[in-house]
């Protein structure tokens, strides 16, 4: 029924239903498939019924098609234009197959016989189709606009363009080497082959399907078959002399035929959904990449590009260059070699005849050995690390040693504290960068301090560190702590002078200012700590950081990924320039197809990073066994009648609003929306701006915290509170003092003096509330002496909340820790929150995305997530 105007909107249909899975009639209500498609895609899997699970399914396999460009142009039995999903490959239709026959009977309701239920496999393909028929109607016109148009004189050639799409059967192309020995010229059959859509096992070669021998076919197997076979012409032109024999069976390849599919043509067929099958008679050379050592340049590694050369092998042993000179020389595409018949492409005999590949960079050439490829001119290529590359491979990808304590430093570390030494070692002695990423709270800062004295004892010079303003005192106090032998000095202020150190410390904004001076300066090791603010490659501070020299650089890290892959290109093509190629390149090779879903592409992606990026989490079994529990729990809060009188009025203003705008204006009145809806949902006088506003009584939430606060202060606790509002803290500030409740407030504005301060005056126990900017003290405070952390208001992206809450559950802590999420029922919090914890381990468009993401929302979606319920 999706789609279809002959039934109506809503009704009585016959559907199986529990406990029993009986048929019998029930009300559904019918809805489009340009509004069935959000909330399919956004159901968890956890929390909905098996049917909402199964069309999910059946919903991403549609969008899959869809993205992959499997659209082909109908006419529905009514005349009217319609889209369907097509051509499918073999894959595709067994997937399709698969699905009907995972059908739970709850997901079928629509008109049927009096007890029975419809068949899978018809509603499967008639959702794949809706899908495929909504999605690319952005215009105007016939198969562009919402609208439907009748277009029944178009069914001709609607017919063709979708043959075999709509048919009963699928074409292949087989390369048949019966006729090699005997025939001189050595030339070769394409034979072609006819599958069953319904049934994959059910193949026949053509002329059999013409002539009836091949049992399984309709009647109408050989005009399918046909429109098939011109279809695949059209896309490959020498199969159009199948079109011109009486029975369209097979073609006779001459060598130019021949090697232009081989080239090209084999590429294109495939595109279009038409395999070309190679018997194992035809032998296929395999080619690769070898890439041997570097020159002898003066760096460990050799300063000189690596020589690359190309490597033909049959069966996995290469050719020998008798051999190579011999497919050479040949200008055919078939070949007999090894007493085999060999298929060589025009660029295997180029590779055959130059072996010579260009050559790249070293750290180019480590990373094809890593990743097992290397990209040249847009070609994905396979690699063979040999020499002093392959020996570099085994020591990069062996499993991290733990490095003695080095003399001078006053500290015991752990087990796993001793293996970052040793690997952060390991990959700067190489002149390689590194990224540490372990969660807040597991010692990198500690672990740093040993690596600057592990290298200074080997000659290295002074090591910068670069960090947020807010660490700058932690940074001092751990150095002066645990290297007592080290001097310190801060690039800093008014009145900063570079002057000698062991170690300098300096802020983002103060490099960014100062990168001339710093880049002047001989630094043995420069370190980004809190990595993620360079995560933007484009950025004046990122620019900056790029232009100061040094041996070696390692960035530190809890979230080497908030939003998407282009943050961690950012981060480590900074430690290690060129590892991962161009931004662009970086996308179109891995980000891209990570993000369509490709295991294989994530796997050699993950080959390629592992050694450069060292990821420990708390969690993990021996990295923090002394770690108290963490206990999180949401705290939901009804709206005061005020905040819900305010809610509704803000969300039916705005959306009246919203409906009438488009482009830019409309994103930017969903984003105030949002964010008025989150400040009314904290308090009606964050949203109002109310200069002396009353506070008691007006916000459930102000009332829970109330209520958090005196059980956490009479147990004789100690609290974080975040919100991402500075304005909020500040009413939360004024409404402690009224309490009489011991506080202190740090933002974004708050000097660094001051901030070091408050952190100390918090840590000894002088105040029990600390109220913080989310963006200001999410990342590198130490707060250990707080047992309990409430998040006042939520963050769209859950990592961001995990690190402001690792300020107190981090080495050092002692008591368990609770975490209080406080949300407002019913509304656009308690949506996200659902969405936050069915995703928190996912990379979610939506929301990682944030605000920006949920502004291209439409307007049905939109009312649907800001509703008050």
């Amino acid at each position: 029924m999706w789609g279809d105007p002959a039934h109506p909107p809503d009704g009585v249909l016959r559907v199986a239903g529990p406990p029993d899975g009986a048929v019998r009639p029930g009300p559904v209500r019918r809805i489009g498939i340009g509004d069935a498609l959000p909330l399919l895609l956004a159901a968890d899997p956890g929390a909905c019924s098996g049917s909402v699970r199964f069309w999910a399914a059946v919903a991403r396999t549609a969008l899959g098609l869809v993205a992959r460009g499997r659209l082909l142009p109908g006419v529905s039995p009514g005349g009217w234009d319609a889209w369907r999903a097509g051509p499918l490959d073999a894959s595709d239709a067994d997937h399709l197959r698969a699905l009907a026959a995972a059908m739970p009977a709850q997901a079928r309701a629509v008109p049927a016989g009096p007890g029975l239920l419809p068949a899978a496999a018809p509603l499967v393909r008639a959702f794949v189709d809706a899908v495929a028929d909504h999605l690319p109607r952005t215009g105007e016109g016939p198969y562009a606009g919402p609208v439907p148009v009748a277009v029944p004189d178009l069914r001709g050639w609607a017919a063709e363009a979708a043959a075999g799409v709509d048919a009963g059967v699928r074409v292949s192309l087989r390369l048949d080497p019966e006729r090699l020995d005997g025939d001189p010229a050595g030339r070769l059959r394409l034979v072609v082959q006819v599958h069953a859509l319904d049934d994959p096992t059910r193949l026949a070669d053509l002329a059999d399907v013409w002539s009836g021998a091949a049992a399984g076919f309709g009647p109408d197997a050989r005009v399918d078959a046909l429109r098939a076979v011109r279809r695949a012409a059209r896309f490959w032109a020498p199969l159009e002399q199948l079109l011109t024999r009486a029975v369209p069976d097979e073609a006779e390849l001459d060598d130019v035929d021949l090697a232009d599919l081989l080239d090209t043509g084999a590429a294109a067929l495939a595109a279009a959904g038409i395999s070309v099958h190679r018997p194992r008679d035809l032998v296929t050379p395999r080619t690769q990449v070898v890439a041997g050592d570097a020159g002898d340049g003066p760096g460990l590694l050799g300063d000189d590009p690596f020589r690359l050369d190309w490597e033909v092998a049959l069966g996995g042993v290469p050719l020998t260059p008798d051999e190579r000179d011999e497919l050479a020389r040949s200008h055919r595409p078939v070949v007999r070699l090894r007493g085999e018949w060999v298929l060589v492409d025009s660029a295997t005999r180029r590779r055959a005849a130059a072996p010579a590949a260009p050559p790249v960079p070293v750290v180019t050439a480590l990373g094809a050995a890593l990743a097992g490829e290397v990209d040249l001119d847009g070609d994905r290529v396979p690699v063979r690390a040999t020499g002093r590359l392959a020996d570099l491979r085994e020591r990069l990808t062996a499993p991290p040693e733990p490095e003695p304590a080095p003399d001078g430093l006053a500290a015991t570390l752990r087990d796993y504290q001793l293996r970052g030494v040793g690997w952060l070692h390991r990959m700067t002695a190489l002149g390689l960068g590194a990224c540490l990423a372990d969660d807040m709270g597991l010692g990198k800062t500690v672990t740093l301090i040993a690596l600057h004295l592990r290298r200074a004892a080997l000659g290295a010079g002074p090591t910068l560190v670069v960090c947020p303003a807010s660490l700058l005192g932690n940074w001092e106090r751990e150095i002066t702590r645990f290297a007592p032998g080290l001097t310190v000095a801060r690039h800093h202020g008014p009145d900063r002078a570079l002057g000698a150190a062991d170690v300098v410390l300096t802020t983002y904004a103060t490099m960014r200012l100062d990168a001339g001076v710093l880049a002047a300066h001989g630094w043995g090791l420069v370190v980004a700590d809190e990595a993620q603010h360079v995560k933007n490659a484009g950025s004046g501070t990122a620019r900056a950081l790029r232009t100061i020299p040094s041996a070696a650089r390692v960035a530190l890290t809890g979230t080497p990924v908030e939003n998407d892959l282009d943050e961690l290109w950012a981060i480590l093509d900074w430690a290690t320039p060129g590892l991962l190629g161009s931004r662009a390149g970086f996308r179109r090779r891995w980000s891209d197809p990570i993000a369509d879903g490709d295991a294989d592409a994530a796997a050699r992606f993950a080959r390629l990073i592992g050694p450069f990026l060292l990821r420990r989490r708390k969690s993990d079994p021996g990295i923090a066994p002394e770690l108290p529990r963490k206990t999180e729990t949401d705290r939901p809060v009804a709206l005061t009648p005020e905040q819900a009188g305010l809610y509704a009025a803000v969300v039916d203003d705005a959306l009246a609003r919203i409906a009438a705008a488009d482009g830019m204006a409309r994103r930017g009145l969903v984003l105030g929306l949002l964010t008025a809806l989150k400040q009314v949902c904290n308090h009606p006088a964050q949203y109002a701006r109310e200069v002396d506003p009353v506070l008691v009584g007006r916000s459930g939430k102000l009332e829970l915290l109330d209520e958090l606060l005196d059980t956490i202060l009479a147990e004789g606790g100690s609290v974080l509170v975040f919100t991402q509002y500075v304005a909020m803290a500040r009413l939360l500030e004024r409404h402690l003092a009224d309490r009489g409740t011991g506080h202190a407030l740090l933002h974004g504005g708050t000097p660094v003096p001051r901030r070091e301060e408050l952190v100390e005056r918090f840590q000894r126990g002088a105040i029990p509330v600390f109220l913080l900017s989310l963006k200001a003290a999410g990342t590198g405070l130490n707060l250990t002496r707080a047992d309990h952390v409430v998040h006042y208001d939520r963050w769209w992206n859950p990592a961001v909340e995990d690190q402001a809450t690792d300020r107190a559950h981090r080495i050092g802590q002692t008591r368990p820790v609770q975490v209080h999420r406080l949300i407002t029922e019913g509304t656009l919090e308690d949506r996200i929150a659902a969405l936050l914890e069915s995703k928190r381990a996912l990379a979610d468009a939506v929301l990682t995305g944030g605000e920006a993401a949920l502004s291209e929302l439409s307007d049905a979606e939109l009312a649907e997530l800001v509703g008050l319920r």
